[in-house]
């Protein structure tokens, strides 16, 4: 909440730095912003049958709630729509080059799909700054990206076969990583859970003693945590599986690592107080390692259709 408007902050393209640079009443200003924002998504919910859903939001008042003006998250908060501008461009770029390989026709419509998804993928950022982190739109939100890597992943496979396939006897190894992956999505959600718990027990604890969150995050928390064991023992099987080729992929040992980084960093927010540096670090890992699940699935192949890529 760092921008209380989208696509501009603060109703201006570059941010301000101090207080003294918005209006007395700024937060009235954009709450209401806000409130009409949420008005037009509510209509958007009950002609899909959400009515249920849209008269909630429109009857939480904690919604409009205007947090204080904080100069490090407005800039955090602005670094992060320049970047997604800078994505959305290079996704409209590799669409346009897409249709030189229209012989291959699906490549052009998953990257024209891919194009339409980061479109689409601002506007529900936008109704995530208006619903103020709503959490099943943080959820929403943080699935429609991961779906956008999957498909930029699916393209990159598609143009770099068949020099990275890892050829196997078997294709049992496919199946478990289809599984690794559900079972990657399930922590995943499980971590926008947790990570709605650390915002209510933050707001009570004043955003201080950050040692003491731990204690009080409910029962969301311990299966996250416990999931973690699981996720560590199905990724041992795939690493089992692929033996013969773990030092010879670079993508495999990335594999590894990430997941020990990911229950590292996990294990350092649970038991060291929470520090701010490893939340995002624990979602940029937990991100990567699903990007490197799915494009390990797209490069195994078994013998019988290495001919078919060739």
């Amino acid at each position: 909440m760092g921008c209380p408007d989208w696509p501009k902050c603060f109703g201006s393209w570059i941010p301000p730095t101090s207080i003294d640079q918005l209006p007395d009443n700024y937060k009235n200003i954009y709450a209401l912003k806000r409130a009409k924002k949420n008005e037009h998504f509510a209509k958007y919910l009950t002609a899909f049958g959400y009515r249920q859903t849209a008269e909630a939001i429109l009857s939480d008042e904690s919604i409009l709630q205007e947090a204080d003006f904080n100069a490090v998250k407005t800039w955090i908060e602005y670094i992060n729509r320049l970047i997604g501008a800078v994505i959305g461009l290079l996704i409209l770029g590799t669409t346009f080059i897409s249709f030189a390989l229209r012989k291959h026709r699906f490549i052009p419509v998953i990257a024209t799909l891919t194009f339409v998804l980061v479109l689409f993928q601002g506007w529900i950022g936008s109704i995530v700054v208006s619903t103020n982190l709503l959490p099943w739109m943080i959820t929403v939100h943080m699935f429609i990206a991961l779906f956008i890597v999957a498909l930029l992943i699916w393209l990159y496979a598609q143009v770099s076969r068949p020099f990275t396939m890892i050829v196997m006897n078997s294709g049992m190894v496919r199946y478990v990583l289809i599984f690794c992956m559900i079972l990657t999505l399930m922590q995943v959600a499980m971590g926008t859970q947790v990570r709605e718990a650390i915002d209510r027990v933050s707001v009570a604890f004043g955003n201080a003693s950050r040692d003491l969150w731990i204690e009080s995050l409910g029962i969301e928390f311990i299966i996250h945590r416990s999931f973690s064991w699981l996720i560590l023992a199905i990724h041992v099987v795939v690493l089992y599986l692929l033996r013969e080729s773990l030092f010879k992929s670079k993508l495999l040992q990335g594999l590894a690592v990430i997941i020990m980084v990911s229950i590292l960093s996990g294990i350092m927010m649970a038991y060291g107080g929470f520090p701010p540096a490893m939340q995002p670090i624990h979602l940029l890992v937990g991100t990567m390692a699903f990007g490197f699940q799915f494009l390990l699935f797209l490069q195994i192949v078994s013998k019988r259709r290495v001919v078919f890529y060739a």
